[in-house]
């Protein structure tokens, strides 16, 4: 909708609190560019927002984009009506004012990445969900955080919808336009509470390693990420379930669609165990269900067949990589779980202590990776591998001599133990 067309009228949104700006619907090349340039007039961050079709398409791409700043109205634009195929040429405009301002978003993490894919870069971020986090609140969801700081109730049935649909229903821009509509006052509440509690700084950090994270590396043989595969302990039958995983993977790149939604790994698994003879035994096979588990048949039974003559099997299971998992310490590595067992309560009561939780206090795997390498027993080799580790400065300063104190703790009780044998 064109917001310079005299005989359009802005969105009329039945909301449940009104927004203060007005509401247009950005759909094609000309709707954005005055978008852009509405945008570029007005002052302050942006408060952004995307949604996705998760659970529903492959892609990961987003199906609207919403965007707020003082002196402009709210805008909701349709990155797949603009570009059906993902490219970022037709947001070059738009990407060069965001770039202008931080971005207000709530759990960036989940949103940067769409955005990004659209050539879409935040200068710096201001995350409400994460600064929830550090400040100490106890439930962080949009709707909790905004209730609990600004007394608004959030109606959030529609946050798990398939955003690809078009149209999009009125509800749901509703729904689309109050979640930057609050963000503002939001992150205003946020900040006063971090400060209020000497964390604004902390949070700072945070929102910069956010910005800063590097995609994880791609897990090697993904098929074994298989709910239920773990109780398959046949090599063969490991190849029939890599094929079918396979099979899977490519029609839901073809399609678009997310694989469970294709088949099932519950029913890869069934099948997997009971290994049919015939395609029409895996037709007849109850157990093997999903919508696309009769309408391409031939796929799955070529993906059986290919997997039942592999000469490639799979082990069993694929060679430990990194510090093993610490269930197994205490048999196999008892002074490293000494260690992580002195030391984890330290940082759980230090968390409680001072209202962050434990996850945000310090990674898990930061701490578990210097309980089974320990460096030399001073504070300047402890912080030095935490830094390296990615732990940040306000998690350092915290949590070093913390550390420090329960290494030399378990050394002491191990050193005692063997002196009593």
């Amino acid at each position: 909708m064109s917001q310079t067309d005299n005989a359009e009228e802005p969105i009329v949104l039945p909301l449940l609190a009104a927004p203060r700006a007005e509401v247009y619907l950005v759909e094609n090349a000309e709707e954005l560019e005055e978008a852009v340039a509405t945008l570029a007039a007005g002052t302050g961050p942006f408060a952004v927002d995307a949604e996705r079709a998760s659970g529903f398409k492959y892609s990961q791409r987003a199906y609207l984009i919403q965007i707020y700043r003082a002196g402009s109205p709210i805008y909701l634009i349709d990155p797949a009506a603009i570009a059906p195929v993902v490219d970022v040429k037709p947001f070059v405009g738009l990407a060069a004012v965001l770039s202008s301002a931080p971005w207000i978003l709530h759990a960036a993490s989940q949103d940067v990445p769409c955005l990004r894919e659209l050539g879409l870069e935040a200068p710096a971020l201001l995350d409400t969900e994460l600064g929830s986090r550090i400040a100490g609140l106890e439930r962080v969801g949009l709707g909790a955080v905004t209730e609990a700081l600004l007394g608004l109730r959030l109606a959030k049935e529609h946050s798990a919808v398939d955003w690809s649909i078009r149209p999009l229903a009125v509800d749901w821009l509703n729904y689309a336009a109050l979640d930057v509509d609050v963000l503002f006052d939001l992150w205003g509440a946020v900040e006063a509470t971090l400060k209020d509690r000497g964390k604004y700084d902390w949070a700072l950090e945070e929102f910069e390693a956010t910005l800063n994270a590097q995609p994880k590396s791609a897990k090697v043989d993904k098929w074994r990420g298989m709910t239920g595969l773990h109780e398959v302990k046949d090599q063969k039958k490991l190849a029939i379930a890599r094929e079918l995983w396979n099979a899977r993977e490519a029609l839901a790149v073809k399609l678009d669609v997310s694989p469970g939604r294709l088949i099932p790994d519950a029913s890869i698994v069934n099948v997997v165990k009971e290994t049919p003879k015939t395609k029409p035994q895996l037709a007849g096979n109850r157990s093997f269900v999903g919508r696309a588990s009769r309408s391409y048949l031939d796929t799955w039974w070529k993906a059986i067949e290919d997997g039942s003559n592999s000469r490639d099997l799979p082990p069993l299971k694929l060679p430990a990589v990194g510090i093993p998992n610490h269930r197994i310490w205490p048999t196999r590595f008892p002074e490293a779980d000494k260690r992580l067992k002195m030391v984890r309560p330290l940082i759980a009561e230090l968390g409680e202590k001072i209202g962050v939780p434990i996850e945000n206090l310090l990674t898990p795997d930061f701490l578990r990776t210097l309980c089974f390498e320990p460096p030399v027993l001073e504070l300047e080799a402890i912080e030095a591998t935490l830094i390296r580790l990615g732990a940040r400065n306000w998690q350092v300063q915290l949590t070093a001599q913390l550390i420090l104190d329960g290494f030399v703790a378990a050394a002491e009780e191990v050193e005692s133990s063997t002196d009593l044998a």
